[in-house]
């Protein structure tokens, strides 16, 4: 039994939209009116709006088997994804393109075949849950999700909501399985289901937070910071980070908000423009210090400070470096709910 489009709404989430053409499925982290300002604002950023971090399947059903097949495609230098299949929470399967590969210390920058996969999983019998994450490096179209003729599928959604802002590393940078990125980790603990708004490369952007989304979060997550004190000068900080964080309350003066500050990175005791890299701790707690609805919760020592736990060896966390932030964050959040 192939899947329509209304039943892939009422099993997907951490999406806005999804869009049925010429046979295919694509899945929207971000809304029309965000995407339309990246376009404008960078294109870089705009290709990886159509990235699918945080994107789900989520479902009950009784069928034996599931069968999936994808397309996938990226203007990104990450070009490894994996698609990751959990049956009552335990990991039965993959779709990736580097399992047959040897991985270097650094993967990141690796050369990797992508296009359409296809796959059948054997998730036993009786009813049972099912989780599919989706990758976070390129972007995912669905040509056919189909169950065995005559069971049941019905859609899982938690209750609450959690709105992810950030970076790189909120976006997924550089996790081999979607499932272990530190937000997904996170969500999962709270209950909640994700809404990944991450970019690569992305700083304090004031006009995005100005954008509302057409749902109400329970928590919001806020990670930038190390790109900006890589990038650009103390002050012009200072003035957008102030600015995305007025913003945010603003619009969701009744979701608790949760200002991250950057994790460990190697080259952080080198000279940049913008001063000592301490000083982006300082500045986002000054920045926020009047707002009632958002807390800091520094990350420095999130992941431990030594580059096995990193994949590209100096900034982005790998599998097990996210398993310590996922775990650290939520052991610092959860006095807060």
């Amino acid at each position: 039994m192939n899947l329509n489009l209304e039943q892939l709404l009422q099993i997907t989430t951490g999406v806005v939209k999804i869009k049925e053409e010429n046979g295919w499925f694509s899945f929207n982290r971000f809304t029309t009116e965000q995407e339309n300002l990246y376009q404008i604002t960078n294109q870089d950023f705009y290709n990886k709006t159509f990235s699918t971090a945080g994107v789900k399947f989520s479902f009950k059903t009784d069928s034996k088997n599931l069968f999936l097949k994808l397309k996938t495609s990226s203007s990104t230098t990450r070009k490894y994804f994996s698609v990751d299949v959990f049956v009552n929470h335990c990991a039965i399967g993959y779709i990736d393109n580097f399992s047959d590969t040897e991985l270097e210390c650094n993967y990141t920058q690796q050369e990797f075949l992508l296009g359409e996969f296809s796959k059948n999983f054997e998730l036993g019998d009786g009813e049972k849950t099912v989780c599919v994450h989706f990758p976070w490096s390129v972007q995912t179209l669905i040509e056919e999700i189909s169950v065995d003729d005559n069971s049941f599928i019905e859609g899982i959604k938690p209750k609450k909501k959690l709105l992810a802002y950030g970076d790189s590393i909120t976006h997924g940078y550089d996790a081999l399985r979607p499932s272990n990125r530190y937000i997904a980790k996170l969500a999962d603990r709270l209950g909640a289901e994700e809404f990944n708004k991450g970019i690569g490369g992305e700083r304090f952007f004031p006009e995005l937070a100005e954008l509302k989304d057409s749902f109400l979060p329970d928590y919001i997550t806020v990670a930038y910071g190390t790109n900006d004190w890589n990038c650009i000068d103390r002050e012009t900080f200072k003035s957008k980070c102030k600015s995305f964080y007025t913003n945010i309350s603003q619009n969701y003066p009744d979701s608790k908000i949760f200002a991250i500050t950057p994790i460990w990175r190697k080259d952080m005791s080198e000279y940049r423009e913008f001063g000592e890299f301490e000083n982006v701790e300082h500045d986002i707690r000054n920045a926020v210090m009047h707002i009632k609805n958002i807390t800091v919760i520094p990350g420095l020592d999130f992941v431990p400070k030594d580059e096995k736990y990193f994949a590209d060896l100096k900034l982005h966390p790998n599998d097990d470096g996210f398993e310590y932030y996922g775990k650290n964050l939520y052991d610092k959040i959860k006095k807060y709910i």
